[in-house]
Parts: C-alpha cells; sequence; structure tokens
C-alpha cells in the first residue's frame, strides 16, 4: 500500500507550484513532486487537485494579508496621520504585491475557474467576505468582531475593488501604475469631486 503524504507537505507543495507555475499550469503531478509523496495522497486528504489549490491559496491568501497588516504597522509611528497610514498601506501592499506577483496571478486564474465550479467560487466568495472585513477593519484600526456591517460593505468593499483594480495595473503596466502618494492623492481628488467641497 502507497503511504499517504502529509496534509502540510501537499499545502506547502500546491503553494510553491502556485508561486511557480499558476493555477492553470499546476498538475497533480507537479505538486506532488513538489510535496515529496505519492500523488494518490492528494486524492486522500483533500479529494481533488482543485479542492487542494484552493486550500492552499486561501492559506497564502491569508498570511499575505495578515503580512500586510503586520507591516504597515511596524512602519508607523503612533503619531501617523490617517494619511501616512493608508499610504504606509499602499507601500507596504504594492511591495508585497511585487514580492508576490505570482500568487496573486494565481488568484485572478481561480476566478476564472471560479466560474465552473462551484467548490472553488464558495471558496473565493468567502475569501473576499474576510477582505472586506479585515481591510476595513484594518482601516479603521478595529478587531472585525467590532466592525459594523455597513462599515464592511462600503469601506471594505470598495478597499477590496481597489486593491483588485490596482495590482491587475501593476501586474500589465508597472510602469505606469500608481504608487501610494497618486493613489490617495486620487482618492481625496474623487472625493471632493463628490462631495463638492
Amino acid at each position: 500500500m502507497v503511504a499517504m503524504g502529509n496534509r502540510e507537505d501537499l499545502l506547502a507543495g500546491a503553494l510553491a507550484c502556485l508561486k511557480d507555475k499558476g493555477w492553470a499550469r499546476t498538475t497533480v503531478r507537479d505538486i506532488a513532486v513538489a510535496a515529496g509523496v505519492n500523488h494518490a495522497a492528494i486524492g486522500y486528504h483533500f479529494g481533488s487537485r482543485e479542492a487542494l489549490l484552493t486550500e492552499a491559496f486561501m492559506q497564502a491568501m491569508d498570511e499575505w494579508g495578515a503580512e500586510i497588516g503586520a507591516a504597515v504597522q511596524a512602519a508607523l509611528s503612533p503619531e501617523a496621520s490617517p494619511r501616512e497610514r493608508y499610504e504606509a498601506f499602499w507601500r507596504q501592499a504594492i511591495a508585497s504585491y511585487t514580492a508576490n506577483r505570482r500568487l496573486w496571478l494565481a488568484s485572478v486564474e481561480a476566478a476564472v475557474q471560479a466560474e465552473h465550479s462551484p467548490v472553488i467560487r464558495e471558496v473565493m466568495v468567502r475569501g473576499m467576505r474576510e477582505g472586506r472585513s479585515g481591510l476595513a477593519a484594518g482601516l479603521f484600526g478595529v478587531a472585525e468582531d467590532s466592525l459594523d456591517s455597513r462599515a464592511t460593505r462600503t469601506v471594505g468593499s470598495l478597499q477590496l475593488g481597489l486593491m483588485s483594480g490596482l495590482l491587475m495595473q501593476w501586474t500589465l503596466d508597472p510602469d505606469q501604475a500608481p504608487d501610494e502618494h497618486d493613489i490617495t492623492d486620487g482618492l481625496i481628488a474623487l472625493t471632493t469631486m463628490i462631495t463638492g467641497e
């Protein structure tokens, strides 16, 4: 009988493949080789390649979000203004994206796969909901469980949309993509236009 591989080894192998090859080009064999286990272990522990990639992807996104949050907090002095905090968030998000570009591209591929897979779609939707809440809580500097649903739906949704669009610009046209100052200036200009102030 073939020994079943370690679940954590498979997650680590899947994550390495996502970063190296992306979602669509990663095969069961690639993951098994990266994890150092027999490919049958994927079915045993996760049921399918898609389920394993999805779990590895969500774990990576959680870690990426925590990394950005911790980096922002470490970079800020207690006297930082709201603008400095927001710009620090974007500075760290862009730097982290640059270091994890392939992982972000895998998220785009996963979104395309979600159109054809209810399981992937469910996980992606759950991740988006958590992302909205986490982003809003981070921006307001409060715990997620103390955040009201309106802030999540408005500020969290807007910030998530900004991240997706801005990271796509950094993917396709990094020479012209906005930095943290451009992003903040643009939001202030839009706010002024909307409010008429």
